[in-house]
């Protein structure tokens, strides 16, 4: 068996939120909020846009990985809070159309650096292997969730890039006749 290697994840841990800044900052504000029609909703409500799925990564950051992989590595028998994250990016999102994209991603990058400083803290004796059992399992060691949390955010990064897709396509819907979709660029 090898030994679990956090500086990896870690490394892409602080990473992670220039490539998100940059992933986002080719879109307006408006373009920012915009939900695509032709997702499938979520459980709480329409397909997330790009600022809502930029939340959602923030809350994660307060509400799921970092406390969780602490609450691991310190008593793995301590019982997690529960979570919904559909449900608190709706919740939180608002009737009015959220924050600002630019003030989730700043909020989200101090959250992040909050997290490496700590990760980093930790020193060469962590025990990755402590593995809490949640109410649904499979079990989770320490570092099962520190790799899960890198994942987490390349499927997000995933998302956003679909998204830019989608606004290329809204975009260019009904401007070439006879061939308007954008196969050409590929397909996601």
């Amino acid at each position: 068996m090898t030994t679990f290697d956090p500086a990896p994840f870690v490394d892409r841990l602080a990473a992670y939120p220039a490539a998100l800044v940059a992933a986002c900052s080719v879109v307006s504000a408006p373009d920012g909020r915009w939900n695509p029609p032709d997702s499938p909703p979520t459980a709480h409500g329409p397909a997330w846009s790009i600022a809502q799925i930029a939340l959602h990564l923030l809350l994660e950051e307060r509400e799921d990985f970092r406390p969780r992989v602490f609450s691991t590595l310190a008593d793995p028998l301590a019982p997690w809070p529960p979570i919904d994250p559909e449900r608190s990016v709706h919740e939180r999102w608002g009737a009015e159309g959220g924050v600002p994209l630019s003030s989730i991603l700043d909020d989200f990058a101090r959250e992040r650096d909050e997290s490496v400083r700590r990760l980093r803290a930790l020193g060469p004796d962590a025990d990755w292997s402590r593995t809490h059992t949640p109410r649904r399992p499979p079990p989770l060691s320490a570092g099962q969730l520190l790799a899960c949390w890198a994942a987490h955010d390349a499927l997000h990064l995933r998302q956003i890039a679909k998204r830019l897709h989608q606004l290329a396509a809204r975009d260019a819907a009904g401007a070439f006749p006879g061939s308007g979709d954008l196969g050409y660029a590929g397909s996601l």
